[in-house]
């Protein structure tokens, strides 16, 4: 298969070529990193490898299946040029700030450059316990990091900016939770591991020229035209706003539901990243919530635009000393583009909603926003599957029976509405996914992974690798859940 390789590992063959790494974000930040040294895996072994990301990264993948490049994946082993450290940040956790938090479980090995020029961060999860682990044993399961390799592919293909997994490799070491599970660290990769958190420990530091460098580095990675603006931290603000806005808009239009969006979790680079209790609707439901800690619901699906723009509220209170000497004058600035989150959501979901409709550009925004509305309406009315829902409109396009959405006469309104605008069906089954990482088939594949047999969880991950396109075969990965599933409850893996 072409994602994933299993099982294999050796001597790698004579010219393959090692990864080096840099320790740019250790050497020019060290306030915000403790160096550190993964726990040695007793008996590693690779689960999955991500050969297309590789192939993207400028790494060998044979490499990266030989031992050495196994223990460098397991952390039991640095490669050349790496500094590895548990980065620092603080966060607000369900609305509680807590002013370090820091990588408990987790060592940026370091940096490196892909085939296209773009630097790119190297993030072990699950390597063992750091100073910043906070009683926690710092490990993981392999359950927990498969599915964050599962969903964040799945994210790709659908076109989400995310964090990417490079390898799931099985330490060998078990992991002790509600019962003993075995272990695993995740190899991820990122833009850059940045956090609204980051800036929030180094506001707490008293210390304006951190403050300072660590802007700079997150423009440099995220937003270089801001160099040049006169107000630099304004421009990265604006940036990052609008980056996390059509990134959130993106999580709505396919049904994502992140779980826990704590500020520590919300990254400059607007990818999305730590799928822990995450999860996909199933029915349609604004309420849905899926992690076993949110018994508030406050990152419920609905509420998932509401959260980004106060955790960038919180973003934008570090940057104020830097956006304007005078402390009034920054809280304007500052506010005003604030401000303009919920104008770059509404565009960017609106486009969504659009292509998701199949309407032209000649169809009225108004008219678009009240079709799309009124069509997840009548969904929770119904109770219908989400994803499953929009697929089936662009076979009503083509003339076949109306979705189960759209039953009695409201749906029949709604149809006909929709109808007389010509939706262009084709148009939408490129946008429409058929395979999503559906929660059964995702707890199918991560129980199956931890009895050791790991094809369920490859024949899902090769599904979620073209999600726009029927294939045959592929029928069970695109029915929804059946009605003996659930409720769904999601946890944090730690």
């Amino acid at each position: 298969m072409s994602s994933s390789t299993t099982l294999r590992s050796g001597t790698a063959p004579e010219g393959t070529r090692p990864v080096g790494l840099d320790g740019r974000f250790a050497r020019e930040l060290p306030e915000l990193g403790i160096p550190w040294s993964a726990e040695v895996a007793p008996a590693p072994r690779l689960l999955g490898l991500n050969e297309p990301l590789a192939s993207e990264l400028g790494i060998d993948p044979t490499w990266l299946r030989s031992d050495e490049g196994i223990a460098m994946l397991a952390g039991s082993a640095a490669p050349d040029g790496a500094t590895p450290v548990a980065q620092a940040y603080a966060g607000h956790q369900f609305g509680g700030f807590s002013p370090r938090l820091g990588d408990g479980r987790a060592l940026l090995l370091g940096e490196l450059t892909d085939v296209d020029g773009t630097l790119r961060d190297l993030h072990l999860k699950g390597s063992g316990p750091t100073p910043f682990a906070r009683g926690g044993d710092g490990y993981a399961a392999v359950g927990p990091m498969l599915r964050e390799y599962l969903v964040s592919e799945a994210m790709h293909a659908l076109g989400v900016p995310t964090t990417r997994a490079l390898a799931v490799v099985a330490t060998g070491r078990p992991v002790r939770r509600e019962t003993v599970l075995p272990g695993a660290v995740l190899a991820r990769i990122a833009s850059s591991h940045l956090r609204v958190g980051t800036f929030q420990y180094a506001a707490t530091q008293d210390d304006r020229g951190l403050l300072e460098r660590l802007t700079a580095s997150a423009i440099a990675r995220h937003a270089p035209e801001a160099a040049t603006t006169e107000r630099p931290a304004m421009a990265l603000l604006d940036a990052v706003i609008e980056a996390q806005a059509t990134t959130v808009a993106q999580w709505m239009s396919i049904g994502f539901v992140h779980g826990v969006m704590n500020t520590d979790n919300m990254t400059i680079s607007g990818e999305t990243i730590d799928y822990g209790p995450c999860a996909f609707l199933d029915t349609y439901d604004p309420a849905a919530v899926y992690s076993s800690i949110d018994h508030g619901g406050r990152y419920a699906y609905r509420n998932q635009p509401i959260v980004a723009e106060w955790n960038l509220a919180r973003f934008a209170e570090t940057l104020l000393p830097l956006i304007d000497e005078n402390l009034e004058r920054a809280i304007e600035l500052a506010t005003a583009a604030l401000d303009r989150f919920s104008a770059h959501y509404a565009e960017a979901w609106l486009a969504l909603m659009r292509a998701k409709l199949g309407l032209g550009e000649a169809v009225s925004d108004e008219i678009t926003a009240a079709l799309a509305t009124d069509v997840l309406d009548l969904m929770q009315h119904e109770r219908a599957d989400y994803t499953s829902t929009f697929r089936e409109l662009a076979t009503l396009a083509r003339g076949s029976a109306r979705p189960a959405a759209l039953e009695g006469a409201a749906g029949e309104t709604w149809a006909e509405h929709w109808l007389a605008l010509r939706p262009d069906a084709e148009a939408m089954d490129r946008v429409n996914p058929v395979y999503i990482p559906r929660n059964h088939l995702v707890e199918e594949a991560l129980q199956a992974a931890a009895d050791g047999d790991l094809a369920p969880f490859e024949r899902l991950l090769e599904a979620l690798a073209h999600p726009f396109g029927e294939r045959p075969g592929l029928e069970r990965y695109a029915v929804a859940a059946p009605d003996t599933f659930g409720p769904y409850t999601t946890y944090c893996g730690t």
